[in-house]
């Protein structure tokens, strides 16, 4: 694999990617960031060597680089999921490869849906924490330890300096943001109701099915990390509707300018 991140990373250099300093996965319908970015090179991800190939029709499947907020930045815009039939290997490559590019922080987003009925849908979660039910790890492979230490510690996953700036940042802008749990599962089917009310007990606050993964692999590299969810519909298990993937985009639509602002000033003060 080693040999593998540094083909992907030289590709990139050589069409521009010059040095970022901060990485930013974007989740299912969040791409309006890329508005804010002063673009200096774009790639496909079919044309990356040894790159996945984003799958969901709503993820857009390029590699971005450009200034944002006075910082060199890569955006993922389209992620990789198990449900598409990657690997975990697969998914979190890109997070490999922005390291090997020099990133020193990486930021994420997804959109989940709220276990936690307190919480609403058109509002956003900063993950403190998380479960992973994807029944795998990204580190559990031969030859794991040649890109870092075998056994990670995840005792605090998400950078509390990071995450404390998201918290004040938030609160200056009067921006509603819950702080909970992730749970990650592995899709592409959404929850029974059972199912939530499991989630519900081993106390999840939202629930999607990515992020996890990218999150082991940056405490792999000792690169801090931080990650919002934008929340596109309510898991009320005794009120529970068929799923509407038109209102869960459109939900996704309508938190994601809290997201980006919240995003666009901690990329400031990093």
């Amino acid at each position: 694999m080693k040999k593998y991140i540094e083909e992907s990373a030289e590709f990139l250099v050589s069409r521009g990617f010059d040095s970022p300093e901060i990485g930013i996965i974007l989740g299912t319908g969040l791409g309006q960031i890329v508005e804010q970015v002063d673009i200096i090179a774009e790639v496909s991800y079919n044309h990356i060597p040894n790159f996945p190939t984003a799958t969901v029709e709503f993820h857009k499947g390029k590699l971005i680089y450009g200034n944002l907020s006075g910082k060199r930045v890569i955006l993922m815009q389209g992620r990789f999921h198990l449900y598409e039939g990657y690997s975990l290997n697969d998914v979190t490559f890109p997070v490999r490869v922005m390291h090997e590019l020099g990133i020193k922080k990486l930021l994420v987003s997804n959109a989940s849906g709220a276990i936690n009925l307190n919480f609403k849908k058109g509002e956003i979660m900063l993950i403190d924490d998380h479960i992973n039910l994807q029944g795998s790890s990204p580190l559990a492979f031969k030859g794991v330890e040649q890109l870092g230490e075998r056994f990670v510690d995840m005792s605090a996953p998400y950078n509390t300096e990071m995450n404390a700036a998201i918290e004040q940042i938030a609160q200056d802008q009067g921006i509603t943001l819950h702080k909970g749990v992730y749970a990650s599962v592995v899709g592409p089917q959404l929850e029974t109701r059972a199912e939530y009310r499991y989630l519900k007990i081993i106390g999840a606050d939202a629930v999607g099915m990515s992020t996890v993964p990218e999150i082991i692999v940056a405490n792999h590299l000792d690169l801090p990390v931080a990650a919002i969810s934008v929340l596109t519909d309510e898991c009320d298990p005794d009120n529970l509707k068929p799923v509407d993937i038109p209102e869960i985009i459109a939900m996704a639509a309508k938190a994601e300018p809290d997201m980006i602002a919240i995003f666009t000033e901690l990329i400031k003060q990093l």
